[in-house]
């Protein structure tokens, strides 16, 4: 069975960090590149981040560069965001998505796996 398991989101307050893991079972986790996505309430599912499944290279959006950093280890078959700096308009629920595929995507359309989500609210 297919499974992405996301944890580390949690209430914090503006200019804090938190880190997300996405843990990975049921594929071949080598295979696979890993984006972040977030749905703030009200708003469409954008973007935040991927990474490509062999030379680990990663796409950022605009509005979380020089703050949020993506990586992951093989090892463990995770994923994660370390999340720093964080703003109120970060709040969101937080998806791990996988995509058989060397590069990775930010659009949601090309993920053939997504997890359950987890909640990030950052409070002013």
């Amino acid at each position: 069975e297919v499974q992405l398991v996301e944890s580390g989101g949690g209430l914090v307050q503006a200019g804090g960090s938190l880190r997300l893991s996405c843990t990975a079972s049921g594929f071949t986790f080598d295979d696979y590149a890993f984006g972040w996505f977030r749905r703030a309430p009200g708003k469409e599912r954008e973007g935040v981040s991927c990474i490509s499944s062999s030379r680990g290279t990663n796409w950022y959006a605009d509005f979380v560069k020089d703050r949020f950093s993506i990586s992951k280890d093989n090892a463990k078959n995770t994923v994660y965001l370390q999340m720093d700096s964080l703003k109120p308009e970060d709040t969101a629920v937080y998806y791990c998505a996988a995509e058989k595929s060397n590069y990775c995507a930010a659009y949601g359309h090309y993920y053939d796996y997504w997890g359950q989500g987890t909640q990030v609210t950052v409070s002013s």
